[in-house]
This record gives C-alpha cells, structure tokens and sequence, in this order.
C-alpha cells in the first residue's frame, strides 16, 4: 500500500485545532476547509516558505491580522496546519490599531486571547497622517499600506521573526496584475515570497491560491468577528474595484477563468514575450546546419 502524502494525511484526517469545536459538522464545511488547507500547502511547499534560520532555531513567522475575513481565515488555517503537525513554525499574531475613528479596539484581543494565539497589539496613528496628507476624495491605500508595512517590518524585528505573513488570496493577485497590466505598463502581480529592501525580513503570500469566496464562506462558518475598514473601504471607484468587477465578470461569462488566469502566472514563456531582458532575441538565428 503506498503511504499517503503529508497532505494527504491533512485532509483525510478528522483531527483539527480546538478553534475548530463548535463549527458546522456538514460535509460541505469540512470539504471547504480540507481545500483550503490544501491550497495554503501547495502554496507553502511550492514557493518554499518554511526557511531554515541560520541559527537553526525554529521559523517565527509575524501574522498580519486586520480583523477582516482573509487575515482571520489565514491565522485560523495555518493554526490548522501547526495543530497537525505540518507546519514546523512558531506564529505571533499581530494587529496594527492605526487610529481609525470608532475602531473597536477590544474584538481582536478578545478574539485572540480566547483562541489561545500568541499575539501583539501595537497602537500607531497613521490614519491622521494619511487623511492629513491625501485629499479627501483621493485614494488612501497607497500610502496606507506603506505606513503599516514599515511598521510591521520593525515589529517583526522587535518580534525576532524573520517572517512577515499576509492574507492576500487569489483574487488580489489577479487584480493586481491587471492593475499592472492597464495602469503601469509591465507584466506582474503580487509576490508569493520575495525579501524586503533591507533584506531582513521575507514576506510570504500562503493563501495566493485561496479562492475569495470560499474565505468569505469560511469566515461565515467561523463565525469570525469581522472589523470593517472605515478608512479606504468607504472609498468608491477605486481601480482595484474596477479590476474586481472586470475579473468577476469574466468569471461569470467563462467559468473557470479565474483558476485559468491563476495557472498562466505559473506558466511563463519569456520567449514569446516582449521583454528583451529575460530573452535575448538578438542572439536568437537559424542553426548553421540548415
């Protein structure tokens, strides 16, 4: 009898972590669940994200948890993963109060402390800095990433965690390479892995092949205490919501294509593209015997 993969083990068994306990029993919630454990593997066996330190202690991975469904689901199931032995990290979850008016600052460390997560919760107010500089009217994303970013990369430093975790799904990576694609002229998307620019801290993306909607369906089952953005996501016109709506209707006219779309950003053929840096086309001639 041949054994079964790691994976395999992780979907086929019952087990999982206590968070777990009063879920649905249906079948349909544990195939979602077993699914996407399955695609945060692929992603994280794939890209290799398990990076042995130098000093041979364990990976400390830094988790950023916004209170939103993605980043609840991305703690949930890497817990899951921990839990069953698949994942050979230590993970610190970490939320940024960035001073949003009418935050509810209790939700999260409740939620955390009662789900027995190892975690920080670190005060900074970038939402006066952002809304002093952008206008009104204008997009804040932009600079409000940047400002939650750096500070994460230094608490991931204090942290002594050499790894920063986001909860960006599959849809944000297409819509990023459309944004790419239709606003800044080049062919790319959000990494899965790359290194910050002081080359310190690795950023990992584990749930780049997590469909959004089975996240939003997990975070309904879960019964996670969602805290909406009252920042940006009160902000319409936005052009990564018009890359949503474009993507979602394609969805609908073809099925199928988001998994399409996801597959040919892991199936590149530099030859048969434009780039003159990532194939030498001048080099390029007939062999001499013909």
């Amino acid at each position: 009898m041949n054994e079964m993969s790691p994976i395999a083990q992780a979907t086929d068994d019952d087990t999982c972590h206590p968070i777990f306990r009063d879920t649905p029993a249906t079948t349909e919630f544990k195939k979602l669940r077993k699914r996407l454990l399955r695609q945060m593997r692929e992603a994280i066996d794939g890209f290799g994200m398990v990076v042995p330190r130098k000093n041979k202690s364990r990976p400390r991975w830094l988790i950023g948890v916004s209170g939103g469904k993605d980043s609840y689901g991305l703690l949930t199931l890497l817990a899951d993963l921990k839990w069953r032995g698949l994942l050979d990290v230590d993970l610190l979850a970490c939320n940024l109060d960035q001073g949003q008016p009418n935050f509810p600052k209790h939700i999260l460390p409740d939620w955390l402390k009662t789900n027995g997560f190892e975690h920080r919760i670190e005060y900074r107010d970038t939402y006066s800095i952002v809304t002093s500089k952008i206008p009104q009217n204008a997009t804040y994303c932009a600079m409000c990433s940047r400002l939650r970013r750096g500070h994460l990369y230094r608490i991931a430093r204090e942290e002594n965690c050499d790894v920063l975790i986001l909860g960006h799904h599959r849809e944000d990576i297409l819509e990023t390479f459309f944004m790419n694609l239709f606003h800044g002229g080049r062919i790319a998307t959000m990494s899965p892995k790359l290194v910050n620019d002081e080359g310190d801290v690795m950023v990992m993306r584990p749930m780049v092949f997590c469909a959004e909607a089975d996240l939003e369906k997990f975070a309904r089952e879960m019964n996670f205490p969602i805290i909406s953005c009252d920042l940006c996501g009160s902000q319409d016109g936005l052009q990564r919501n018009a890359m949503k709506e474009m993507i979602g209707d394609m969805e609908k006219r073809m099925p199928g294509r988001k998994d399409t779309m996801i597959r040919a950003l892991s199936n590149i053929r530099p030859s048969h593209l434009l780039d003159k840096r990532i194939f030498d086309f001048a080099a390029l001639g007939l062999d001499d015997n013909n």
